[in-house]
């Protein structure tokens, strides 16, 4: 029977309609049956509520369906409202239950069957309440750049070379030629510095890491900014504390009912962000909390530590640590004559979203980095040639949106950021 059709109302609207008779539209979240009478969570793009009916066949979950019906209080009802519902309608009925109980969805029982059936656990409350937060984000960041004179580019995926030199690369056959899937928009955001001056890119990078653990990916959306005529790495990091400040700030806004499903606390942006070079911050950890740190970068407790420092002498959830050594960094990294580099990492609230500083914009230094590194200057061919032609001093930095979307919002597997993660074991849904 086709459904009638009437002007829909969305929940989130009801508290302004007690009393109104209105249409609903949405999916069975859940049902149950008290003696005669049926119960009915309805749950549309806005949210959920309940509907109360007498003597209705109500379908399996996930089932699409109108319900038509009185708006009333109730304060023992989720939001305190219900439908006191005359009229059900099948749009699309389920074929049959859902492989998980949507309403009991938690973010730690059964991670891999959350995972392995994301085509509905999307659907949960706070699978949609995490990615509705990751795109106010993103808004956030096209906007704060958008209003400062950045200019938006679009960089190709398929690459001749990577970014970065190393072997996380995605091989791939291109027309019978060797190619592979971008790691960053890098080389690329670099050269459009000298058409724009100031650009950003929001997309997918992609790293062949074997790395399983909660805060790695191998693909994830990658938020890039690139901006030229700067006088060091801090205007690099003026301009990143800057955008992440806004996009607390917007978040802070736009996600209350977000983030307080979550119980999570929006960052202090009242504080100016500590910077800390490298080597500083491992005599640090190490001193004050006796934790001993060695390599070319810090591991995941000394990040922590880090974190911790910055939170109880700055009251900041955030913290740069700058000056990383030269075999820390890519070629590309502005390096200093004590063997270091004006490169960066942000530290947010215990764990690194962000890596970036000042590029080389001199052609000379840049071909001789890549043969110090033993790297062929020829498979750089394209990227070297702007440098040619006159390049201004830049520098840029890249945010994993997973990443700070999870440390918002306190999740602890950074999967559980992305609609359909992909992991070095998981091609599917």
């Amino acid at each position: 029977m086709p459904v009638t059709t009437k002007a829909r109302t969305l929940i989130a609207k009801l508290d302004t309609l007690v009393g109104a008779e209105v249409t609903l539209r949405g999916w069975v979240h859940n049902r149950r049956d008290l003696g005669g009478i049926q119960f009915l969570l309805l749950r549309d793009r806005s949210g959920v509520v309940q509907c109360v009916f007498e003597h209705s066949q109500i379908p399996v979950a996930e089932s699409c369906v109108q319900v038509n019906g009185k708006v009333v209080s109730n304060k023992k009802a989720p939001g305190g409202l219900e439908i006191q519902a005359n009229d059900l309608e099948i749009i699309t009925e389920a074929l049959k239950p859902a492989p998980i109980e949507i309403p009991k969805e938690e973010w730690h029982a059964n991670p891999e069957t959350l995972l392995q059936y994301r085509h509905v656990s999307l659907r949960g409350v706070n699978a949609r309440a995490a990615l509705k937060v990751q795109a106010e984000i993103v808004k956030a960041f096209r906007n704060y750049l958008n209003n400062q004179d950045f200019t938006e580019i679009f960089t190709p995926k398929i690459v001749a070379a990577g970014a970065e030199g190393g072997a996380n690369l995605f091989e791939i056959d291109y027309y019978g030629k060797r190619a592979y899937l971008a790691q960053s928009p890098q080389l690329y955001k670099q050269i459009m510095v000298g058409v724009y001056e100031r650009v950003y890119e929001v997309a997918p990078v992609y790293r062949a890491e074997l790395s399983h653990t909660s805060r790695h990916l191998s693909e994830y959306l990658s938020l890039d900014v690139e901006l030229g005529f700067i006088e060091s790495d801090s205007d690099v990091m003026d301009l990143e504390e800057d955008v992440v400040k806004a996009i607390v700030t917007h978040v802070g806004e736009y996600c209350q009912k977000e983030l307080k499903l979550f119980g999570a606390e929006i960052p202090n942006t009242s504080a100016a962000i500590p910077r800390i070079p490298l080597l500083e911050a491992r005599n640090l950890v190490e001193e004050r909390y006796g934790h001993k740190t060695g390599g070319k970068d810090l591991d995941p407790e000394a990040e922590r530590l880090v974190g911790r420092w910055a939170k109880e002498e700055h009251d900041s959830d955030f913290v740069f640590v700058t000056r990383y050594p030269q075999a820390a960094r890519p070629f590309y990294t502005y390096p200093t004559e004590d063997g270091l580099t004006r490169g960066l990492d942000l530290i947010f609230r215990g764990v690194e979203i962000t890596s970036g500083g000042q590029r080389i914009h001199d052609y000379n230094m840049l071909t001789a980095e890549l043969e110090k590194r033993r790297m062929d200057p020829e498979a750089f061919r394209g990227y070297l040639e702007v440098f040619k032609y006159g390049m201004p001093p830049h520098g840029g930095f890249a945010i994993g949106a997973e990443r700070i979307t999870a440390l918002l919002l306190g999740i602890a597997n950074v999967r559980f950021a992305r609609a359909f993660p992909r992991d070095g074991s998981r091609l599917q849904p």
